[in-house]
């Protein structure tokens, strides 16, 4: 399975040092996901990482960025989410339903399916799926190396869903609750996380 990690909903002062320090450690998949920010914001948050990690950043949110700074790719975060006109690079799509999977597969490089487990990050997101339905789909060939699995993921519910067939697993709460950018600026305990999260998909 691979790892994807997504970034804080909001900006915070040690961002791109983080970050950067994940790059250097092996992070591949990372996503920048600040709904409702503006895109200054995201533009000065680039400008701090490495131009070298670039292809490892799909945007989900103001996508010109892609081009602008020749990113991996965008995501649609909703069915109502609008495709750029002439848009031609790699598009990843969230999905809360597994019969528009198929589709959503399709018209897709690869698809988040969430939420598989209660949300870390936002309490009030609860899982939408028994393990059962995930089970048969599954063994219906819907769950395969396009499906990331999201929502609620952490050491223990990876190693639960480990077996269906999901290509990999999106991080963002179980590794942002280890650094508290109020109080922090020692970030290792997050980093330790990662690779303990890397070794637990291998």
């Amino acid at each position: 399975m691979k790892l994807a990690i997504m970034t804080k909903s909001t900006f915070f002062v040690e961002e791109d040092k983080i970050l950067t320090t994940l790059f250097d450690e092996g992070m591949d998949n990372l996503h920048l996901y600040k709904p409702g920010t503006p895109p200054i914001y995201s533009e000065r948050l680039l400008s701090l990482i490495s131009e070298d990690y670039y292809k490892k950043i799909t945007v989900h949110d103001h996508f010109y960025l892609k081009e602008e700074y020749g990113l991996y790719g965008i995501h649609l975060d909703t069915p109502q989410t609008v495709l750029p006109s002439g848009y031609r690079g790699r598009i990843g799509r969230t999905c809360t339903d597994i019969s528009e999977l198929r589709d959503m597969k399709r018209l897709s490089n690869y698809v988040f399916l969430g939420n598989i487990f209660d949300s870390i990050s936002d309490p009030a997101v609860k899982s939408r799926f028994t393990l059962t339905q995930l089970e048969k789909a599954a063994q219906e060939g819907l769950i395969d190396r396009k499906v990331y699995a999201m929502g609620g993921m952490d050491c223990d519910n990876v190693r639960i869903i480990k077996d269906f067939g999901f290509g990999g697993i999106v991080i963002r709460g179980d590794i942002w609750k280890r650094f508290d950018i109020h109080n922090q600026t020692d970030y290792k305990e997050l980093l330790n996380h990662f690779e303990k999260l890397r070794n637990i998909i291998n």
